[in-house]
């Protein structure tokens, strides 16, 4: 499967797959461990390392097609099966790679997918896995933007690895001192490198991962999915293009290890080809803008319309109580213009540059640059990783022909605008 699913619609070459991916986060967080083993020596946890890395290896398994657009369709349909983490700890611990794991000792499995779920590094083992710098991280921050075409988000790796350093970090509450812990640490020389890779990770999220493109075709996919499982549910299948026996047909009958395992980008294009069709015209429809790339067009609320028509002192939180108000009058729109598919698809999200302690998941999760012998969070010196925010977006999709809802958004926007006090 491929690593940023549709994003090869809007950069050709970002083809990559998991697998790749994968492999990379192996061979990184093996380099992160011998710098572990270097300053530890005779003292390391040899397995907690081995389950460190071989959560690296397979910390990615439990994806299904298209990867975060399968998983908001099966949130939406509640299908348990299709969140990566569940599917992640079954495969672990019941199927052929627990048979592998096991080789190593019995229990090792189980370890590795509960390193896997662990909502936050809680040891310099896990860090390698799961942190603000973690192995996954500098494999797709590299790949990525390789694979993509992108020039902005390249990161100086050697020059990082070559000044990072274990290092003892002193934590507390409210000022008073509960303990300490090992922490990777980059050294100061390392401090402007350190820069460019937080900002370049940022930097991936409204350039490549939240394009407008790929976001439209997710949300059509989405939608597809959820038109689908309605279909199935409802003993229509012959109506879908699809027959009984189609794996993603199971699958949405019944949502289980052996049903997901089929589950990859080939079938599903190839479902797409046979949705095309498809006796139900939504169904059909989807299907063919998929096949055929025609999109929904994008209208950029939050980046592009309210900047037009609120004054040139509009803040974050201005523009946050203007996306608040046309969320709300877009669902009531929807309400009553109601179609099987919403003729106004909303997509909102956001990126913050950094998690800072307060937002974060520990001292661990923090990346720390020794400046003459004392550990600093970067966020603590950094102007420019202070000075970014987070990234925030509010688009609205729309059929390129309905200029009812062309209009009504347009003019929502305007009205809200005008009402909000800046």
């Amino acid at each position: 499967m491929k690593q940023l699913a549709f994003s090869e619609l809007v950069f050709p070459g970002a083809t990559h797959t998991r697998f790749a991916h994968s492999v990379g986060v192996f061979h990184i967080a093996r380099q992160l461990m011998s710098i572990i083993r270097d300053h530890l020596g005779n003292d390391i946890d040899d397995d907690r390392a081995k389950v460190a890395l071989a959560a690296a290896l397979v910390h990615d398994i439990g994806h299904g097609p298209f990867s975060h657009s399968f998983e908001e369709a099966g949130e939406k349909l509640d299908i348990p099966y299709s969140k990566h983490e569940a599917v992640s700890a079954d495969l672990i611990k019941n199927s052929e790679v627990a048979e592998v794991l096991a080789k190593v000792h019995k229990g090792f499995p189980e370890e590795v997918a509960n390193l896997i779920a662990i909502d936050g590094p809680t040891d310099i083992y896990s860090a390698v896995v799961s942190s603000q710098f973690d192995a996954d991280r500098l494999d797709y921050i590299q790949r990525d933007p390789l694979m993509a075409g992108t020039q902005h988000s390249q990161i100086d790796f050697t020059w990082l690895r070559s000044n990072l350093e274990i290092g003892t970090l002193q934590y507390g509450v409210d000022d008073e001192p509960v303990g300490e812990t090992e922490t990777f640490v980059l050294g100061s020389k390392a401090f402007f490198a350190a820069e460019t890779y937080i900002l370049g990770l940022f930097h991936l999220y409204p350039t490549v991962y939240f394009h407008k493109a790929t976001r439209s075709a997710e949300k059509l996919f989405t939608y597809l999915m959820v038109r689908l499982h309605d279909l199935v549910k409802n003993g229509d299948v012959d109506r879908t293009g699809l027959n009984s026996q189609h794996p993603l047909v199971k699958f949405l009958e019944h949502s289980n290890q052996e049903n997901f395992l089929p589950m990859d980008d080939a079938l599903i294009w190839g479902s797409i080809h046979q949705m095309v069709d498809a006796e139900d015209k939504c169904l059909q429809e989807i299907a063919q803008r998929l096949r055929d790339r025609k999109l929904l067009k994008c209208i950029d609320a939050r980046g592009d319309r309210f900047p037009r028509h609120l004054s040139v002192h509009v803040t974050d939180e201005i523009l946050d109580v203007a996306c608040a108000e046309l969320v709300k009058a877009v669902d009531v729109w929807n309400l009553e213009n109601e179609t099987i598919t919403p003729r106004i698809i909303l997509d909102d999200g956001k990126r913050p540059t950094y998690k800072r302690f307060s937002e974060g998941k520990g001292p661990l999760n923090r990346i720390h640059i020794n400046m003459n012998d004392e550990l600093v969070d970067v966020s603590e010196v950094s102007r420019a990783v202070n000075a970014s925010g987070t990234f925030k977006f509010l688009r609205a999709y729309i059929d390129e022909n309905d200029a009812d809802a062309r209009k009504f958004l347009e003019q929502k926007i305007e009205d809200i605008a005008k009402g909000v006090k800046t």
